[in-house]
């Protein structure tokens, strides 16, 4: 039986959480978030059309009909109240009391900004509606058939969201880059030795960190605009489960803020 890639993230979660215990909130967390996602997940058809009620567009031009997203919205709240780190607990239950209509308000502005939000940026309300809406995004760009996998751009070719992990997949005796979009998980090909904040390609201006308790991930970081990504290297580890081991993986994180390096993409902890 081939399990979904919900079903896949949902048990490396599990199992690094065993491994890690440093890490296992964190894990723990999103192996529940992870499970409410795959089943908005699965109503992304009746939630991302064109059907009466309030509906916005961007991600990109895509409607999304918020009125019937609003019973999933505070139920995903109480979930995230019961399950997550305290601050973002916090979050949930400050928005759970203002409403209906300020979710609805705080759903639509994050669909329309999409691509230009960070999920460090001090804003619970967005943060929350990124990790709501993130399965929409992704059932969009998995039922978009003419996205391509095979470019160049450092943002998505389907929703222009920024890469929140790469990926080092096998192709011939070597591996091949690929970047996975923050927004709708959209993974397209990118060059080995560029950075994909800035463009730098001068392999003295990009620097490489790794540790021997994480040796298939690597802190892939640029000299030149002080920004880093990790790298999930699938020729090392092949069980690893790229958005998954990155948020598993926060002593690399410690290491490259050290060094003054700034993570292009925060991930849904706004880490």
């Amino acid at each position: 039986m081939i399990r979904s890639k919900w079903d896949q993230r949902i048990e490396r979660a599990g199992g690094l959480a065993a491994a890690h215990p440093f890490a296992a909130e964190v894990l723990q967390f999103y192996k529940r978030i992870a499970t409410f996602q795959q089943a908005l997940y699965s109503h992304g058809a009746g939630t991302c059309g064109s059907e009466s009620g309030k509906s916005v567009s961007t991600v990109p031009g895509q409607h999304l009909n918020v009125n019937l997203l609003l019973p999933k919205f505070g139920e995903f709240l109480s979930t995230v109240e019961a399950c997550a780190p305290e601050p973002i607990a916090q979050s949930a239950r400050d928005l759970c009391a203002q409403g209906a209509g300020r979710w609805q308000d705080s759903l639509s502005s994050f669909w329309r900004n999409a691509s230009d939000f960070q999920p460090n940026s001090g804003q619970p309300g967005m943060l929350l509606a990124w990790i709501f809406l993130q399965p929409h995004a992704e059932y969009l760009a998995d039922h978009n058939g003419g996205v391509s996998r095979e470019e160049t751009l450092a943002v998505c070719p389907f929703c222009s969201g920024k890469p929140m992990v790469g990926v080092l997949r096998p192709e011939g005796d070597g591996a091949k880059r690929s970047l996975i979009c923050s927004m709708c998980a959209t993974e397209w090909t990118y060059g080995r030795i560029i950075c994909p904040a800035c463009g730098e390609e001068a392999v003295e201006k990009l620097a490489i960190y790794t540790a021997s308790q994480f040796d298939y991930i690597r802190v892939e970081a640029c000299d030149t605009c002080r920004r880093y990504i990790k790298t999930v290297d699938l020729t090392k580890n092949g069980h690893a489960v790229p958005v998954v081991d990155e948020l598993a993986t926060m002593p690399l994180n410690l290491w490259a803020q050290e060094h003054g390096y700034v993570k292009l993409q925060a991930n849904l902890l706004g880490i």
